[in-house]
């Protein structure tokens, strides 16, 4: 009995257990950088391989989510960079990440369409896959090579961490069966991914915070209290669209909680490092916040 309480504890809290463990351990788990994108590369391909083609539909509200998806990102990059230029890229990282793996299961906790959120986690991750490429070096924040070139460069980095788990899933749907029917009984397992995966960018943030020689606080704090700005206005944005349409916690998920994995990867790879402070603390914000909406659907529930 004592074991299961320990087991369902471990489930309860991973969140902050893992950011935890990646803070303490961070001169070993900062070292694993390298594993990110195979981890983010898993976890799609375990979800990917749960949506099926025929299943994907359009719906108007996603190509309103998209539009603030993209040009929020632009928005809030233009009005932060006259603050600061690194805040600017945490916040821009912040809008323009793709819905997480894991939005799909909240929304169901909270009664929202499960069909429209995977729709828009695969059509978000086309799409980032298909705008970062382009949109870091326009902006100037990949120079140590020409436009071209680094167009080419994270293209051919971010395109098959986003694009190529679902191809892999979509051909193992359709081509070997028996194999899909396998991975479909193990999709669990991407919770446990997530789990590394966070424990693993949290120890090169926290490495890359504690090794710089002369750190901005100014910086850092900025980037923490404009994720959580940027958190707070996604999920009201995104409620507010999907209630046109009858359906404002899918919407609201679907725009609102973020690949936060993915995003800090992109920041410490692509943008200044300290800005993955912003999609750091945006991890803190949204389960924040999806906690208390979780909250207050369970007391809904013992009320009525």
């Amino acid at each position: 009995m004592n074991i299961v309480r320990v087991l369902k504890f471990i489930k309860d809290w991973t969140l902050p257990l893992a950011m935890i463990v990646g803070a303490i351990t961070y001169p070993v788990s900062g070292q694993l950088a390298v594993l990110t994108p195979y981890l983010i590369f898993s976890m799609l391909l375990l979800t990917f391989c749960k949506l099926s083609p025929r299943e994907m539909r359009f719906h108007p509200a996603h190509a309103k989510l998209l539009a603030v998806q993209i040009g929020g990102a632009l928005l809030v990059y233009a009005l932060c960079y006259r603050i600061d230029p690194i805040i600017a890229q945490g916040a821009m990282i912040c809008v323009l990440a793709p819905t997480a793996t894991s939005a799909a299961v909240i929304t169901g906790m909270l009664g929202g369409s499960i069909a429209f959120l995977t729709s828009y986690l695969l059509f978000c991750n086309i799409a980032v896959a298909l705008i970062v490429p382009v949109l870091f070096p326009l902006l100037g924040l990949y120079n140590n090579m020409d436009f071209f070139d680094s167009v080419l460069y994270i293209c051919s980095q971010v395109g098959p961490i986003l694009l190529l788990p679902l191809v892999a899933a979509w051909f193992i749907r359709y081509a070997t069966p028996r194999l899909h029917a396998k991975i479909l009984t193990i999709h669990q397992l991407s919770f446990y991914l997530w789990a590394v995966a966070l424990i693993i960018v949290t120890g090169r943030t926290v490495k890359f915070l504690v090794e710089q020689e002369n750190p901005d606080y100014f910086v850092e704090i900025g980037c923490t209290i404009i994720s959580l700005l940027i958190c707070c206005g996604q999920f009201l944005i995104g409620r507010r669209i999907g209630r046109k349409y009858g359906d404002p916690v899918s919407s609201g998920q679907g725009l609102g909680q973020k690949n936060t994995i993915l995003a800090i990867w992109m920041a410490q790879v692509y943008l200044n490092p300290i800005s993955s402070v912003a999609p750091a603390a945006y991890v803190l914000w949204q389960n924040i916040i999806n906690s208390w909406q979780l909250w207050k659907k369970r007391k809904k529930g013992i009320n009525t």
